[in-house]
């Protein structure tokens, strides 16, 4: 699946993925409404809301971009019919051709990460059949647990020829409390980022490994450190847009082929008909908002790395 992403990619010309993190106070009041028309007021016509929401995102901008990034939690917190539509999500974009990373953040050891990798990007067999439940392309994993709980998602990759994005160095304020710590004079996140250089180099794609990394945008100096840590690495770059990440930050996540990275926007993109540089859409024409965000997005990105050659 690493190569079908880096397809996209030159198809595209877009090293970008939208994150499909939907809470309700995002999705305009004319999609709740009509939702709630439906099913009340219920987490039956909450899952409503989201899946039209993220649909009429995805059909506003499948054609400009090689993947999306549903993250769980957004799904979960309304319960049964909120995995529902997570699941619903993950199918439609699969049909629209994009690459699905599921943000799971899964990290456990043993059967259970067994159990959480066929679950995402595997198959579960029950009787004589065999199903494939989320079937995301790529998910991400914690691996505060060590090996133990990365390998058996690696089993997992090298059947089904799908992904991982492992949490290296994460773009949140407080991520420096423990992946910055020094052992031996050096940072926990480079040692951590040379784990994903060697499980990587246990299931390559043609140019690119199944195992990825995830730093984030708010980091770029320690990305330009973990960029040469992880050579044949794709990085997930979250931080971009909301979080303070610019496209001229991002250099550095690239190599020379101007591949190797994705950058993240969720807000950004989805919420867009939000902000002031997009106000003239209006809540009515959301999707459009978000296709006019993307396309900046884009811009911003191939700008800057267009300026560093």
């Amino acid at each position: 699946m690493i190569n079908q992403l880096v397809a996209n990619i030159k198809k595209t010309g877009a090293p970008i993925v939208v994150g499909l993190d939907p809470m309700l106070n995002y999705i305009p009041e004319q999609v709740q409404k009509k939702a709630f028309a439906e099913y009340g007021e219920t987490l039956e016509g909450a899952a409503e809301a989201i899946w039209q929401f993220n649909k009429e995102i995805v059909d506003k901008t499948y054609d400009l971009i090689p993947a999306v990034k549903p993250q769980i939690a957004m799904y979960e917190q309304f319960g049964l019919p909120g995995l529902a539509a997570f699941k619903k999500t993950v199918d439609y974009c699969k049909e629209k051709g994009l690459v699905v990373i599921g943000d799971i953040k899964r990290g456990d050891i043993g059967s259970t990460s067994a159990a959480y990798a066929v679950g995402h990007i595997g198959k579960v067999k029950v009787g004589s059949k065999t199903y494939a439940p989320f079937d995301e392309d790529f998910v991400t994993v914690n691996p505060y647990l060590g090996s133990d709980g990365v390998n058996p998602f690696l089993d997992v990759c090298k059947e089904e020829k799908k992904g991982i994005f492992v949490l290296v160095k994460t773009s949140n304020p407080s991520s420096g409390e423990f992946q910055d710590q020094k052992i031996d004079g050096r940072p926990l996140y480079e040692l951590v980022g040379e784990k994903v250089a060697a499980w990587g180099s246990e299931v390559m794609g043609d140019e690119y490994s199944y195992v990825g990394a995830v730093v984030g945008a708010t980091y770029p100096e320690m990305g330009k450190v973990l960029r040469e840590i992880m050579p044949k690495s794709y990085i997930l770059v979250p931080g971009y847009g909301a979080q303070g990440g610019q496209g001229k930050d991002l250099v550095h996540f690239f190599n020379e082929d101007g591949l190797g990275a994705i950058v993240n926007s969720s807000r950004g993109i989805i919420a867009a008909y939000k902000q002031e540089a997009y106000a003239k859409f209006g809540p009515e024409n959301f999707g459009d908002a978000s296709r006019a965000a993307v396309e900046a997005m884009v811009a911003d990105i191939s700008g800057a790395l267009a300026a560093a050659k």
